[in-house]
């Protein structure tokens, strides 16, 4: 008689805990980076400042954001991912309770554009990225595209909640509100995060029982240093800089230019503030799928041609939209859906890209890098956008150009060498001789 296979179980690894506190903090993160845009009229009425007054605190808030980056992963390697997590968190939720006290502009600045950018710069892109590297050894897309996923998903979890509570019981209630979610996260990253596999006896997720699986190497050396010393590396190298490019024309083309003038366009086709603002939801939920989705495919195909397909779509969808606002709301909503599958569908194979070229331990940090590069060039189309609109009437053209500029980093997305670099074992070295 012919025995009956049976398949045995895999058991449950605590690496998917990892990843639901870490989807967590960064859900709740970008909840508190949306509120901003809630503050901004309220802050207005109450002590009469200008909007340029509110915007200088509000744009040096996503600088520090963005110049974190490459610094927090530093920090991350050095310290470890949970002290970084509770610091970030705690920082974050001390700037945004503070709001409330706020009488004068330069504490407005102060708190959102230092404490609040330093804060949820820490907790930034790149934390997803240590922790799919330290973690994971099948399935990095996949997380990749869950952490991604999570800053569309706290927006739109979070905003409409908060524009409530704001409306009934006003804008220092909401920020005090905010702060104590923020709170409330500390002990769960406490009791449930780890750094890494082998502080609890595991091997990453995928990796043979028992086999030794090389991991991020933990530096000795200053932070700061180390970060810079992967931009030097990095910089010899012509993927980084078609990478750069590329994620540089990714920060153009959405929060830069979309996620800043997309109500302002609507309203210049008649489109109701309300309305035009559940088009900024509608992306925001297409983007869930859009990323995770990305995620999934980065782990099986080439990354070089998902980004060439991503760019290249999302151009198209540019070149689309003036074309949409002429016609009714429904093209505009169609515009919206097709637009938000490829909002952060770049972030899952440009990642993966940078790991590859540059190790595990030097790839965060090169991919802080780049987010500094996505942040210039957000900060440029938020700037150009406008410009063109007051010259021009219309944001036709800065639709445009961005439209054809994500098509150019498509296809130079393709010129990327198809085989891994020496870069771990170059920061590896250096670490070596800086200790």
């Amino acid at each position: 008689m012919e025995a009956i296979k049976v398949k045995e179980a895999r058991p449950f690894h605590y690496a998917w805990v990892v990843v639901g506190v870490t989807f967590l903090t960064l859900l709740v993160t970008a909840g508190a980076m949306s509120t901003p845009g809630l503050l901004l009229v309220a802050l207005q009425k109450d002590f009469n400042w200008s909007t340029a007054t509110i915007s200088t605190a509000l744009s040096l808030r996503l600088a520090v954001f963005g110049l974190m980056a490459p610094f927090a992963a530093a920090l991350m390697l050095r310290f470890g991912l949970r002290n970084i997590m509770l610091v970030a968190v705690a920082t974050t939720a001390a700037g945004v309770s503070l709001t409330a006290l706020v009488s004068q502009s330069w504490q407005l600045t102060l708190l959102w554009g230092v404490v609040v950018g330093g804060g949820t710069g820490m907790t930034a892109l790149v934390l997803g990225a240590t922790v799919a590297n330290s973690w994971f050894v099948q399935r990095r897309g996949l997380v990749l595209g869950l952490m991604t996923a999570s800053s569309a998903s706290g927006q739109l979890l979070f905003l409409p909640v908060f524009a409530k509570i704001s409306d009934e019981y006003g804008w220092r209630t909401l920020v005090v509100v905010v702060g104590c979610v923020l709170v409330c996260l500390i002990p769960v990253i406490a009791a449930f995060m780890r750094n890494r596999p082998s502080d609890i006896g595991l091997t990453p997720y995928g990796a043979p029982a028992g086999t030794k699986v090389a991991g991020p190497v933990t530096p000795t050396v200053n932070p700061v240093v180390m970060s810079f010393r992967a931009l030097r590396d990095a910089a010899r190298s012509k993927d980084f800089w078609l990478l750069c490019f590329g994620f540089f024309i990714c920060g153009l083309s959405t929060s830069g230019l979309i996620g800043t003038h997309l109500i302002a366009a609507c309203g210049d086709h008649g489109i109701a503030e309300v309305t035009a603002a559940s088009m900024i939801a509608l992306i925001g939920l297409f983007d869930l799928f859009g990323t995770v989705g990305s995620g999934w495919l980065s782990d099986k195909y080439d990354n070089r041609a998902l980004l060439c397909i991503y760019y290249t779509g999302r151009g198209l969808s540019l070149l689309f939209l003036p074309i949409a606002l002429g016609v009714d709301l429904w093209t505009v909503s169609l515009f919206a859906a097709f637009y938000g599958l490829d909002w952060f569908a770049t972030l899952p194979p440009t990642i993966r890209l940078t790991t590859s070229k540059f190790g595990l331990s030097s790839g965060p940090l090169v991919f802080g890098w780049m987010f500094v590069a996505h942040q210039i060039g957000a900060a440029i189309a938020a700037y150009g956008a406008g410009v063109t609109r007051t010259l021009e009437g219309t944001y036709a053209p800065a639709f445009a150009l961005s439209g054809l500029l994500c098509i150019v980093a498509g296809f130079a997305c393709l010129l990327i060498r198809d085989r891994k670099s020496d870069g771990e074992p170059r920061l590896a070295a250096a670490i070596k001789s800086a200790a």
